[in-house]
């Protein structure tokens, strides 16, 4: 099992470095400026090896996409290429309640993949299908909380119109959405207790508490926000990778407030996460033939 997590800063590797091994890390340049994996091989408790590289992209969703795809490249060169890509890092919170009924969020081509145990018996690819997971209201989170995303959506790529924005499925073309594999979704969440919902990516962090309440408006299930995911999840899309989004909390969407974030804490709450994570990690297979959609 090889397993490419990608931050955006270098506080937030080391983080995830923390929380998945206690050795030493290798590093590893990849051929791109500032590319720099820090490999770990920690011990499974069951299945195959696990090695897992972790790499600081850059902020925001393009340098997310260029290191994810170097990466995912260089190891599909080397004929080891990856089985699970990771964005990982702390970001802000929809720490407000919820509108009591979500809607669907808007769909476009995804990609998603069959994830299982090591050890059950092989699964049949699950027939294609778009859109969220759920439209169930997603639990409200606070500062300090773990998220997973259950679909991982570019809040902001698309078109001011007369009607207000219009993402870019809705003139025609491209996709803002992607699934991470249900089963481990909700493995993740249970292990570390994390609250399951919509990540939205942004290339402009939100300051106000009127675009926090539009954003949650049109993403209803939203959760998180933060500037890399959908980046990695195109990347990774491209070569046919699966792909997995987890954050801690440390600060609300909102009125920036910086004396009321608190970086520190998500930063070790990342670390205490990935410490459960690495293992469950070393549990799990994806089935190669994950539906494109």
């Amino acid at each position: 099992m090889r397993v490419l997590i990608v931050t955006a800063v270098p506080a937030e590797r080391d983080a995830v470095v923390r929380g998945v091994g206690a050795t030493a890390p290798e590093v590893a340049e990849l051929p791109v400026p500032g590319g720099v994996l820090h490999r770990l091989s920690p011990a499974p408790p069951t299945g195959p090896p696990l090695t897992v590289d972790v790499l600081a992209a850059g902020v925001g969703p393009a340098a997310a996409a260029a290191g994810t795809a170097a990466a995912l490249t260089a190891a599909a060169v080397a004929r080891t290429p990856y089985d699970l890509a990771v964005s990982a890092g702390i970001g802000g919170g929809f720490t407000t309640a919820r509108p009591a009924a979500a809607g669907p969020v808007a769909a476009g081509p995804t990609t998603t993949a069959t994830a299982r145990p090591a050890d059950a018996e092989p699964a049949a690819t699950a027939p294609a299908s778009t859109g969220s997971a759920t439209t169930a209201p997603a639990a409200t989170p606070h500062l300090g909380s773990v998220v997973v995303a259950d679909a991982i959506v570019a809040a902001d790529l698309g078109a001011e119109t007369p009607d207000g924005f219009a993402a870019v499925t809705d003139l025609g073309f491209g996709t803002v959405e992607h699934l991470p594999p249900a089963p481990l979704v909700a493995a993740v969440a249970e292990a570390t207790d994390a609250v399951r919902g919509t990540v939205l990516t942004v290339s402009t962090v939100t300051g106000s508490a009127e675009r926090a309440a539009e954003l949650l408006r049109r993403h209803p299930r939203a959760v998180a926000e933060a500037m890399e995911g959908f980046g990695v999840a195109e990347a990774a899309a491209a070569q046919s990778v699966p792909t997995l989004e987890v954050r801690t909390l440390s600060n609300a969407v909102g009125p920036r407030d910086r004396a009321a974030w608190r970086i520190w804490e998500a930063l070790e709450a990342l670390a205490g996460a990935f410490a459960t994570i690495a293992p469950l990690l070393g549990t799990w297979t994806f089935d190669p033939e994950g539906t494109r959609q």
